[in-house]
């Protein structure tokens, strides 16, 4: 079943880099407090992602923080060295937050893999984002295949 508005998210244990090296974190520790911009993407440094997705919001963290946005999220079912790369790549140090989901857990707790398996990725994260306020979800914009419209930062700056 697809998380949905007004929906609690669900725990699972992720992982995010530091500079100690990967370290677990729990989701509601990282998405549970506060109104959280969270962003999902098939997969680091792949095309949409990297051009379009993770810069926009990395170029909009100031607006969005200036409508009340506390933390910036960006996941992917990638691991936590990749993501932490990925993330520096962009400069999205002090904005955007990587989250790796790397086996997929949380993803598929949401509701909302895809399967990749055609491009050789695997089992992946649908592209959507989602306005979290205290753990629970306001707003979700889920992608339909292929496309990149509703889950940008424009869009969701749209939306508070």
């Amino acid at each position: 079943m697809t998380i949905a508005k007004g929906d609690k998210i669900p725990s699972a244990t992720v992982m995010m880099a530091t500079d100690e090296g990967p370290q677990k974190a729990e989701t509601q520790d990282v998405l549970g407090s506060g109104k959280v911009a969270l962003f999902a993407v098939p997969g680091a440094f792949t095309p949409t992602c990297s051009a379009k997705h993770l810069p926009g919001f990395v170029e909009k963290a100031g607006e969005l923080g200036a409508k009340g946005v506390d933390k910036i999220v960006c996941m992917s079912v990638n691991d936590a060295f990749v993501m932490d790369a990925w993330g520096k790549d962009h400069n999205a140090g002090g904005k955007v937050e990587m989250l790796a989901d790397g086996n997929g857990d949380f993803t598929r707790a949401l509701g909302l893999t895809m399967d990749g398996t055609g491009f050789g990725l695997g089992e992946r994260s649908q592209r959507f984002s989602a306005i979290l306020e205290n753990g629970v979800v306001t707003e979700l914009n889920v992608e339909a295949p292929g496309a990149f419209d509703v889950s940008s930062a424009e869009h969701m700056l749209g939306q508070l």
